[in-house]
């Protein structure tokens, strides 16, 4: 199985300012998401990013809160109890045209559904902590996840791996930012690749 652009979408959870310093090899992680933000916007694949406690802890990293469409402020640590399922499932689009308000129920058309993309991409910090749990709900919530494992980090390696390990054996992939950038190009002849592998090198 392997990801495709257009059922994709990419969650940047948690690189805030002042969070980042304290984490293992944080600089590398940092870039990695930011690669992995810019290859998704040439793509046309949305980026949301999430902010844990942003009054105590700061917001996320400018650079990379400029590439979400939207930032999601929580105080769980998984950001789906703050509303990240709804802003990864779209409500159905109403239907145009005639007054189906006047019409018996029975005979109204159900609303159509938006097009949903079920494949989130999830990148982050804490990666034992609102990475792991965010993901972990993204999978009760039937979402394929792919976890980005050399743009997350935690404070240890230890607690990075472990969360590695359980979020592998919940049913999430683990891939690496280049994996991702060439499942969602596909080919060599796809038009952006030069501008994708610009951002990989």
């Amino acid at each position: 199985m392997l990801l495709d652009a257009d059922d994709s979408q990419l969650v940047l959870v948690d690189y805030q300012a002042r969070l980042m310093p304290t984490l293992h090899d944080h600089e590398a992680v940092l870039r990695n998401a930011l690669r992995l933000g810019r290859i998704a916007r040439l793509l046309d694949v949305p980026v949301w990013g999430t902010e844990e406690n942003p009054a105590g802890l700061g917001e996320n990293v400018p650079e990379l809160r400029a590439l979400c469409g939207r930032t999601l402020a929580k105080m769980h640590f998984s950001a789906c109890a703050d509303g990240l399922v709804e802003m990864l499932r779209p409500p159905a689009r109403q239907q145009q045209g005639g007054n189906a308000r006047s019409l018996p129920k029975h005979l109204q058309k159900p609303a159509a559904p938006a097009e949903q993309r079920g494949a989130v991409v999830l990148a982050g910090c804490e990666t034992h902590v609102c990475l792991m749990q965010t993901a972990l709900d993204l999978l009760d919530e039937e979402f394929e996840v792919w976890v980005v494992t050399d743009a997350c980090g935690s404070r240890t390696e230890r607690n990075r791996d472990a969360a590695f390990d359980r979020l592998a054996g919940a049913g999430a992939e683990l891939v690496t930012t280049e994996m991702v950038a060439f499942e969602w190009l596909r080919t060599a002849e796809h038009p952006l690749f030069k501008d994708v592998l610009a951002l990989v090198k």
